[in-house]
């Protein structure tokens, strides 16, 4: 009964903080298939609806890869396909105790992480611009020349333009650096094996590239996913992913302009 009295008030212990439940690996495995069908789902809506405006039905084949290599088309595709994976991620995250925003750390970071960011993404496409001076392969992918020239054709400079420096990397961030890291890098992967299996996922996503865009696109993850570790912010690598996404666009213009 001492403890009970003025001289010896009872000592309060904090009830510990409840540690928030994330999906463990195949989890996160499954419903990053999930998500990624809902972002491929959301991107064909967009070609289904152009095949079915043209009203060619005799050769769909080639209706869709007309509609595919439209500039204003491929824009709305990339666009369509944000709120599908977000909808897909939140549906995932709800059947957890963790908050959408503190599941993808959606949290803003230091001038500092940004400096270092910026630093390392100029570095990274450096070295890679030098590999394809050494190499003799084209510094910008093919396609994207024809993409950017359909866009200006159809006065669809802005919207490509939205749906690669915005749309894209918001999507394609939340899904790897947000969704699938946090749940791989709470299991045996820790974060070094979940920065590696993110970015070779993220890096399956681009199907359009050749061997060494998939090098570079690769690299580029291993570099989010770091100051995704570092920073605990994936509006960090939003950020970054956007500005090489617009540095491309640029690079592209700039090219096409010389050709």
């Amino acid at each position: 009964m001492d403890s009970l009295t003025r001289e010896n008030p009872p000592v309060l212990v904090p009830p510990a903080l409840p540690r928030r439940h994330v999906w463990k690996f195949w989890g996160t495995a499954l419903w990053g298939l999930f998500a990624f069908a809902a972002l491929f789902a959301g991107q064909a809506l967009v070609l289904a609806y152009e095949v079915l405006r043209s009203g060619d039905t005799a050769d769909i084949a080639e209706t869709i890869r007309a509609a595919a290599g439209s500039g204003l088309t491929i824009s709305l595709s990339v666009i369509m396909g944000l709120p599908a994976v977000v909808a897909a991620l939140w549906f995932a995250i709800r059947f957890t105790d963790t908050p959408f925003a503190d599941y993808l750390a959606l949290r803003g970071t230091s001038a500092k992480n940004l400096l270092i960011g910026i630093l390392g993404l100029v570095g990274v496409i450096a070295i890679w611009e030098a590999v394809s001076r050494l190499i003799g392969h084209e510094t910008s992918p093919g396609f994207m020349e024809d993409v950017l020239k359909s866009a200006r054709g159809d006065g669809a400079m802005w919207l490509l333009l939205l749906a690669f420096c915005v749309a894209a990397p918001v999507s394609e961030e939340f899904f790897a650096r947000g969704f699938l890291y946090r749940g791989w890098s709470e299991t045996r992967l820790g974060p070094i094996g979940a920065i590696i299996l993110s970015s070779l996922v993220w890096t399956g996503l681009h199907l359009q590239y050749d061997w060494y865009f998939f090098g570079e696109v690769f690299t580029l993850g291993l570099w989010f996913g770091y100051l995704r570790y570092r920073s605990g912010s994936t509006w960090l690598t939003i950020v970054l992913h956007g500005l090489n996404n617009f540095a491309a666009v640029i690079q592209t213009i700039w090219l096409a302009g010389q050709g």
